[in-house]
């Protein structure tokens, strides 16, 4: 019985790992394809909507979830593109900006300031219009890259809900496990969405360049457990330090507002609507979190929770692996 057990884990570890290289090389063509199953399941509460308490037939509620779903892809791209001409055209600006702002930290610093510019200052001397408008145009073509992708996508979101069967129908682990990812999906989106317009409606008051930028930064890093939220309330600050428009009490405004708007919908909003709908431990979540990460980048940290939650619906249906599903769910062996 021992020898069987140590097999079991061992065909375990050997089955994770074939599987996590099968991720990293098809990564290209399955990240649009579960990225779309997942897209798939917020469109189908909308869906469901329309032909229950709309009374539309299937066949229109399909075509106006797609052509909403079109819509808001294209206005995000068009948004992404407009706050790109705007960084390119302030890039003298924001040049100047951090020359000034360089020389403001030279004056603070009780030390040689020729030294400081020999050594320290120099480099960044070296970063020009120039620098930056490459750097724009290197985030152009990613920018297309991903709006390309998002085609690929859309296609895959159209035959998912084509094909996807009447809610009645669904039953098993399959119900299970759409029932709990489209609720962490709709919940995780809404408070997304309050997310980044407060963050982004802030920083506009507060007058910061490209505040509806860091308005959608905040709605897409939101998707993050913890991590998310940190990155997207500290992503303003570069362009504050070196925004001349901005006061110091507005500085410091910019980073506490949008600060504690992601404590207040990730403490307290979130853990209230959602409670223990995935039943994972927070330590699973982290690591879940570097896992994908590694595996597929920003779009496997953004997929990380839903996707190891579908993981563990699948491991504790099955005998040999559930131990391994309570492990996730922080119930250790023997602690009841």
């Amino acid at each position: 019985m021992e020898q069987n057990r140590i097999q079991t884990f061992c065909l375990i570890i050997i089955t994770a790992v074939a599987l996590a290289v099968a991720l990293r090389w098809l990564a290209p063509m399955l990240i649009p394809f579960v990225l779309a199953i997942f897209i798939s399941f917020a469109l189908s509460a909308l869906l469901d909507a329309e032909v229950e308490l709309l009374r539309l037939p299937r066949v229109v509620a399909l075509l106006a979830t797609m052509m909403f779903t079109i819509i808001a892809f294209a206005l995000m791209g068009a948004f992404v593109a407009s706050s790109i001409r705007e960084l390119t055209a302030n890039a003298s600006g924001y040049e100047q900006s951090v020359n000034a702002l360089i020389n403001r930290i030279i004056a603070w610093l009780p030390v040689d300031a020729d030294v400081v510019r020999e050594r320290v200052v120099a480099p960044f001397r070296d970063v020009s219009a120039g620098t930056v408008s490459s750097i724009v145009g290197q985030l152009t073509t990613q920018i297309t890259g991903i709006l390309s992708r998002s085609l690929l996508v859309l296609m895959f979101v159209t035959f998912l809900l084509v094909g996807r069967s009447s809610p009645s129908q669904s039953q098993g682990v399959w119900l299970e496990i759409e029932t709990r990812v489209k609720r962490y999906v709709l919940v995780k989106g809404a408070t997304s969405v309050l997310t980044g317009t407060t963050v982004g409606v802030t920083l506009w008051m507060l007058n910061v360049d490209l505040a509806f930028v860091f308005g959608m930064l905040a709605f897409m890093l939101n998707i993050i457990p913890s991590i998310g939220s940190v990155i997207a309330t500290l992503l303003p600050l570069p362009v504050v330090l070196v925004s001349p428009d901005v006061s110091s009490l507005a500085a410091v405004l910019a980073i506490a507002i949008p600060g504690a708007i992601q404590f207040a919908v990730g403490n307290v909003l979130e853990p209230k609507i959602m409670g223990e709908n995935l039943d994972l431990h927070p330590v699973t979540v982290l690591m879940s979190l570097i896992f994908w990460g590694m595996l597929w980048g920003i779009v496997g940290a953004l997929l990380a929770v839903p996707m190891t939650a579908v993981t563990k619906i699948l491991l504790d249906r099955l005998e040999p692996t559930k131990p391994f599903a309570e492990i996730m769910a922080g119930r250790l062996p023997g602690n009841g």
